[in-house]
């Protein structure tokens, strides 16, 4: 189970665009990368491949590990370590927060 969801907000800890906040767009579990809406932002430079589109220069968001963000608490609203706990009715592992003990999911 990922500790960190799509859709999640999360606090960037280290780097370039440290202390910034954004939501999760993309999981890429292969290379335990994710990518945050407006954190580290590259250029990219676009050819046209077809008749009448145009070339230029794209800005979009790169994947950042995912060990460099830290999720936010929808409750406290603090940045927070994340805990599983294993329900007692359903049997599915959910995650809690650390400091405040809210369930997440």
């Amino acid at each position: 189970m990922s500790r960190i969801k799509k859709g999640d907000e999360v606090v960037v800890l280290s780097g370039k665009d440290k202390g910034k906040r954004g939501k999760v767009i993309e999981r890429i579990p292969k290379e335990d990368k994710i990518i945050v809406e407006g954190i580290s932002i590259t250029k990219r430079h676009i050819r046209a491949t077809r008749r009448g589109q145009e070339s230029g220069i794209v800005e979009r968001e790169a994947p950042i590990p995912s060990c460099k963000v830290m999720l936010i608490c929808p409750r406290c609203g603090k940045r927070a370590r994340i805990g599983i706990k294993i329900s007692k009715v359903s049997e599915e592992k959910l995650r809690i927060c650390k400091k405040c003990g809210e369930v997440i999911d």
